[in-house]
């Protein structure tokens, strides 16, 4: 089955990857062992903004990861990656269709990839856990999550992810579109997950895509 064919709920999970794709088309390297999952959304008119699913994704992600291995040092970056040690660990890719959007998982569990200018981890080095058995535990948490995006007021899943993610206060450089990087402070998020960036001044940039580098201090949490 194909998520053409999918309903809600359902997960489509790989055993092998070799055409992976992560944000702005870069390539997600799919090594043997670790986990390729996606899943559907389907959209109500009643649904909170489609864009705030991205929160929905990363607190399911880090609190399936952190139930398998409590003791492991974990946080969010925005937007779509989850870090161990300071290490990339693994990233989320959302795409929306209509009514309809596909969130996408890719997890380091057995290895780091090898990418160019990035530190990368895996969840190896703390637990030993087969993709089959890392599958329903991250299913799990994002359905309860998901329950909790349509019944709750979106800005509780900001803070619950700000609880879970690189503090307010800390150094960010973002990398967006054709302009410069911007330099700024992380000043929290929009109740839709957008990132509020402080460039100093009183001035505050809401950003809603890009890639993100933070202050090597500010890595470990």
């Amino acid at each position: 089955m194909g998520l053409a064919e999918a309903v809600e709920g359902d997960w489509l999970v790989a055993r092998r990857q070799d055409a992976g794709r992560g944000r702005q088309g870069r390539e997600w390297q799919g090594l043997d062992g670790n986990f390729f999952g996606s899943t559907l959304v389907v959209l109500n008119e009643r649904d909170p903004e489609a864009a705030s699913l991205s929160l929905v994704a990363g607190l399911a992600l880090h609190d399936a990861v952190s139930t398998l291995a409590p003791e492991a040092a974990l946080q969010l970056k925005w937007p779509n990656d989850l870090m161990l040690d300071g290490a990339k660990l693994a990233g989320i890719l959302t795409e929306r269709s209509s009514g309809r959007v596909v969130i996408g998982f890719g997890v380091n569990l057995a290895e780091a990839p090898a990418i160019e200018g990035r530190e990368t981890a895996a969840l190896a080095s703390h637990v030993e856990i087969a993709p089959q058995a890392f599958a329903p535990v991250l299913a799990g948490s994002f359905a309860r999550l998901l329950g909790a995006w349509r019944s709750a007021d979106p800005a509780s899943l900001a803070m619950a992810w700000l609880q879970r993610a690189h503090p307010v206060g800390t150094k960010l450089t973002v990398h967006g579109g054709e302009g410069a990087p911007i330099t700024g402070s992380f000043a929290g998020l929009d109740a839709d997950g957008a990132l509020r960036l402080d460039t100093g001044g009183g001035q505050v940039e809401i950003v809603r895509a890009g890639d993100v580098d933070l202050a090597k201090d500010s890595r470990n949490g």
